[in-house]
């Protein structure tokens, strides 16, 4: 291998994209409540951790949750974060041997020495971080460092290859070693990547011809949800190095496979530890949520199609704001499409009975420590530069963008909008001087017209690989408007089944909250859920769907949603619990003989903790 196949696509600095509106204020209700707050109330990522010279946990619990705090304490400049961040850093960049090795001299986890101590996975953690903290603060020694370990590791590799956790996860190890290659060209780093490609597993055959089809029922790394999350971006990743077209292709069909066999309404495929098929109260792990977006944010910066970013958008709009409480102060490890209670009880997966309760660390500690990356990477991967000079919307979150274009003009973007929860964006453009650049606005997959104004008038554009793009010399202030039409649409699922999405956000009937603290602690408490309504309605898909708008609060991933649609339903008497959830829809609902047609009340899917989302449908 000569050299690295060029990214469609190229990430933006960290801090180049500030957060605003609803999103900035998500960020800081994260800030006030697990990730600002974490290491202040659980010892695992506390004081005496191994990564701080402690003696606590030494794995990988400590590199995930700088993970999401270190991108958070940046997005939102809080010093007081950024204090929190730095010793973290110091002790890993002074922990650097003579022979280039680093991080904590025993693994340790759960008061356990872990195997035989040659683990790559938490080091490779901490590279991610590393990275990043080296695009924000340009501290001249980490490009040293992390040279200096991967001559390390090019020998090591040959007396301790990768094994388990971190031969499935190689990829996220080759993301740092072609990072570090795209700023220093050291063909050494393309050898040693060759050789971390043939230790991975290799997900490029796996995805071509996908042999999982149906719930899995024992241990295996390549049917553990998280893994799988993190490996459907390997093809992709390999790909850079072999120019292989069927390794490309590889990443399309994986997808298809793990939504045809395994697929959720909320746009993730099941793992209540391992794949778990298509049923709408199999559990999804928080870690998979996230780890699925950073894959996401990858693959549309390696092949630039923007239907990556209509996945990224579903999972963050949905998938994660819903194993996360509202102040985030308690989380789940397992979520259901159609969650009628969360409590401890046995269930028909693999974790344990307390695994969809809200708590600390429900289940394993692993979403405690690594679900705080999911709202930051999200918000940074926003735009990204396009290689002939231009930018690349990725998602219309209210953000403000600070870059260069062209030939090094700098330029700043303000995006002023209240999407995923309204239709209208509006970018307005500052330039010092008008500069000829190309801007590429996403086209969603659910927007069947997509229109587009600039300075008023109504442009005409060519699309390609899901992008509309507009090439003009842009001048200071000038504003470009995105309207954006969302139609009710449904999606259809096993035994007639449907759920509803419009736009990006995907709609669920809303069972009222009842929280009931199980374990106080004198913060993050454990909690159990009961539902206020009855839950076993089937809807009426011929009626008239009406969308009703309303303020967008603070948090707007809550009951009191920023907007929601009228639907009617039927209580149905033949859905009923199983094993302590909600039943499959049935294939033939049956109302009750005096059931009457209910208006029902639809709100966002990441606004209801309790809820059904896969509804069986009645006829009129």
């Amino acid at each position: 291998m000569n050299s690295l196949k060029d990214t469609v696509l190229t990430s933006l600095h960290l801090g180049s994209i500030k957060p605003k509106g609803w999103l900035r204020e998500q960020l800081q209700i994260q800030a006030n409540g697990f990730t600002g707050h974490l290491d202040e109330h659980w010892e695992d990522v506390g004081p005496n951790n191994g990564w701080l010279g402690g003696t606590g946990d030494s794995w990988e619990r400590g590199p995930y949750y700088l993970d999401g705090l270190l991108p958070l304490a940046y997005l939102l400049e809080d010093n007081q974060l950024i204090e929190k961040v730095q010793p973290w850093i110091e002790w890993t960049l002074n922990s650097q041997q003579e022979d280039g090795s680093f991080g904590p001299n025993n693994l340790i986890q759960l008061n356990e020495v872990l195997g035989d101590n040659q683990d790559w996975w938490q080091e490779a953690i901490m590279l991610k971080v590393l990275t990043q903290y080296e695009e924000v603060s340009k501290d001249e020694r980490v490009i040293p460092f992390l040279t200096r370990y991967f001559q390390y590791l090019q020998n090591a590799l040959d007396q301790y290859p990768l094994k388990e956790w971190m031969e499935a996860r190689g990829a996220d190890l080759l993301l740092s070693i072609h990072w570090l290659y795209e700023r220093t060209e050291n063909p050494e780093l393309l050898t040693l990547a060759e050789k971390v490609r043939q230790q991975t597993t290799d997900w490029s055959s796996l995805f071509e011809k996908f042999p999982f089809w149906r719930k899995q029922n024992q241990w295996d790394h390549r049917t553990h949800v998280v893994n799988v999350a993190m490996g459907i971006k390997t093809p992709a990743v390999f790909y850079r190095q072999t120019d292989n077209e069927w390794e490309k292709n590889a990443v399309y069909k994986g997808i298809e496979s793990l939504m045809t066999y395994h697929g959720q309404a909320h746009g993730m495929f099941s793992g209540d530890e391992w794949l778990s098929g298509t049923h709408p109260s199999q559990g999804v792990e928080l870690c998979a949520v996230v780890e699925y977006m950073y894959s996401m944010e990858n693959l549309i910066r390696i092949l630039g199609d923007g239907s990556f970013g209509d996945i990224l958008e579903k999972v963050a709009f949905n998938a994660l704001p819903a194993a996360i409480s509202p102040t985030w102060d308690s989380h789940q490890y397992d979520q259901q499409v159609n969650q009628i209670l969360c409590n401890r009880a046995q269930r028909p997966w693999v974790n344990a009975p307390d695994s969809n309760m809200f708590g600390l660390k429900p289940n394993f500690g692993c979403c405690t420590a690594n679900m705080h990356q999911g709202w930051p990477k999200f918000t940074s991967s926003a735009w990204m530069a396009t290689n002939d000079g231009g930018l690349a919307a990725i998602s219309y979150i209210p953000c403000q963008t600070t870059t260069t274009v062209a030939d090094g003009t700098p330029i700043t973007l303000n995006i002023d909008s209240q999407y995923p929860f309204r239709e209208n964006v509006n970018i307005k453009v500052h330039v010092e001087n008008s500069v000829h650049f190309p801007l590429y606005l996403r086209v969603p997959n659910w927007c069947k017209h997509m229109l587009i104004k600039v300075n008023g008038k109504e442009q005409y554009y060519r699309t390609e690989n899901q992008f509309a793009i507009i090439e003009r010399q842009w001048s200071n202030l000038d504003t470009v408007e995105v309207i954006l039409p969302m139609d009710i649409m449904f999606n259809d699922h096993n035994n007639g089944a449907v759920s509803v999405q419009r736009g990006p956000l995907v709609y669920a009937l809303s069972l009222g909250e009842q929280w009931i603290c199980m374990n106080k602690r004198e913060r993050f408490h454990d909690w159990e859920i009961y539902p206020k309504k009855a839950w076993q309605f089937g809807l009426m898909r011929q009626s008239e769907f009406l969308v009703k708008e309303q303020a967008i609060n603070k948090q707007p991933f809550d009951l009191d949603a920023p907007i929601k649609i009228l639907a009617k339903g039927k209580q149905i008497s033949n859905w009923l619990m199983e094993n302590n959830s909600a039943g499959e829809p049935p294939l033939n609902p049956e109302v009750y003989s005096h059931a009457y047609e209910e208006n029902i009340e639809l709100i966002p899917y990441g606004c209801a903790r309790l809820r059904i989302a896969e509804f069986p449908t009645l006829n009129n």
